[in-house]
């Protein structure tokens, strides 16, 4: 399963590096306490200072998850822009009176203890924020090296960065191509969309030093993709923003993702305002609780309708040629591999690590209650395989309204992320899903189309022969000879 911080999915990209040859460098080492009185040192020194290497041994842990996708926060909620919609920026209101960098040994820690914890021949090592360039290079070069050094013989790593593109230059560049690295990076669309809430410290627009950081990306070749949030300032303008990535930024893979920012009748205000610190009140930490959401939340329809209009684009002209996540994950389930952990049955195996060790069920759950330990203390395949843990995963599809359970949509959605479930459904039982309504909308309105593509690659067909079967269906509904029913496109 892949998550949002990493897709395309490895298999893909490695088409594209045929002609490349990955690192191998193999290296490991052991951390052993011999005699008495050295382990007693050891012990004393242990009690003083928490952050020292632990003796390596890899726990025995009954039902442990063989790979999970681990997102790590080097520099926790610290970045360099203002985004006004970043619930995460609210996030150093949890560590509030500590430098948000991650330490050597962290990274060492955190390194060692994933590559010990996979069993699958292939590795994601993903970092996100807050914003990773601020560790600056050398921090990733250590990150490099470390993989390389503990990683197994028959393991193959995937280097993953989601960045705001920001600090980019041809250093960067250079790294990230001889690294494979997958580069995401954030864009909501042209300047006056992207600009609207993508502000820095001084509520200046971005777009120009974003852009200047896609062409570092491009002259060097660097695999990437596009991170489009859709929000209440460009939910009705799908085609723009779709034509603005393909026709002037070339983009082979885009991303849309929602923001629904929940609150409730005592935080909305504040919460509309955002969630940076400002001058003269108290940052408000943002959790997941509350029915309402904030005013630049996109509308749940709109959702949807964004969605359809993206892919009535895409499925006549750029089928093959352009990649969307949610158009790949959505024909996958219809073959029943759920490979997103938003619309898969269960999640539970995406935790989120920040600077100092913690570890936390999800990206979207960095609060207290969903803390599952600090990796100094426990192995990460302990926390992972937790009961704490186990349970947040198996919550997902336990606790779908009687709406979802009837839904005839339900192998494509499963419900959606537990971080929209906040909403009644018509039946008025809450928990059910706020983009409920848009998630059905886009499903019916792409089945005709997406039914056709399943049937032609179990015929042996490409999927990308779509294009010619829409055109000729076009063409018989101008000449008014094709039927409204909403029946598959003809093979």
């Amino acid at each position: 399963m892949f998550t949002l911080s990493t897709w395309p999915p490895p298999k893909r990209l490695a088409n594209r590096r045929q002609r490349q040859s990955p690192a191998a460098l193999i290296g490991s080492l052991a951390f052993l306490i011999d005699d008495d009185q050295m382990r007693a040192g050891y012990e004393a020194m242990k009690e003083s200072n928490p952050m020292i290497i632990k003796k390596r041994t890899l726990p025995v842990v009954a039902d442990a998850p063989p790979a999970f996708h681990l997102l790590a926060k080097p520099t926790g909620s610290t970045c360099n822009i203002n985004c006004t919609y970043c619930f995460f920026l609210s996030k150093e209101a949890l560590y509030p009176n500590e430098k948000t960098r991650m330490s050597d040994e962290t990274l060492e820690a955190y390194i060692r203890q994933l590559l010990e914890s996979h069993q699958t021949p292939e590795v994601t090592i993903a970092w996100q924020g807050g914003e990773p360039t601020l560790m600056r290079l050398e921090f990733f070069r250590k990150a490099v090296e470390i993989a390389d050094k503990y990683k197994k013989p028959d393991q193959s790593l995937l280097h993953t960065f989601q960045t705001n593109g920001i600090l980019l230059d041809d250093e960067w560049g250079t790294f990230f191509k001889e690294n494979n690295f997958l580069v995401g990076l954030s864009v909501d669309g042209p300047r006056d969309i992207h600009d609207r809430y993508r502000v820095d410290r001084g509520e200046r627009g971005t777009f120009d030093r974003v852009m200047k950081g896609w062409e570092v990306l491009r002259r060097h070749k660097v695999d990437l993709n596009i991170l489009c949030t859709v929000h209440a300032f460009n939910e009705n303008r799908g085609r723009e923003v779709y034509r603005f990535f393909r026709d002037e930024l070339n983009a082979e893979f885009i991303q849309f993702i929602p923001i629904v920012e929940r609150a409730s009748r005592e935080t909305i205000q504040m919460a509309n305002q955002g969630w940076a610190e400002q001058a003269g009140r108290k940052r408000l930490l943002y959790t997941q609780s509350g029915t309402l959401v904030t005013e630049r939340s996109v509308g749940a329809r709109q959702y949807g309708q964004f969605l359809a209009d993206v892919f009535d684009e895409w499925v006549r002209d750029d089928v093959a040629s352009v990649f969307v996540q949610l158009f790949d994950v959505t024909l996958e389930a219809y073959f029943g591999r759920n490979l997103l952990c938003i619309h898969a049955p269960t999640c539970g195996d995406a935790p989120v690590l920040e600077h100092n060790g913690d570890l936390y069920s999800c990206d979207h759950f960095v609060e207290p209650k969903y803390k599952l330990g600090n990796i100094f203390e426990k192995h990460m395949l302990e926390l992972v395989a937790s009961p704490q843990q186990r349970c947040f995963g198996s919550q997902k599809q336990d606790s779908l309204t009687a709406q979802c359970k009837r839904c005839e949509f339900l192998s494509l959605c499963n419900g959606g992320c537990p971080k929209d479930r906040f909403s009644l459904s018509r039946d008025g039982e809450p928990g059910h899903n706020y983009l409920c309504p848009g998630l059905e909308l886009f499903f019916r309105h792409t089945r005709p189309a997406m039914s056709t593509m399943a049937e032609l690659l179990k015929h042996g067909r490409a999927p990308y022969d779509i294009m010619a079967l829409m055109k000729a269906s076009d063409e018989r509904r101008v000449s008014g000879r094709a039927t409204d029913d909403g029946s598959r496109v003809e093979t």
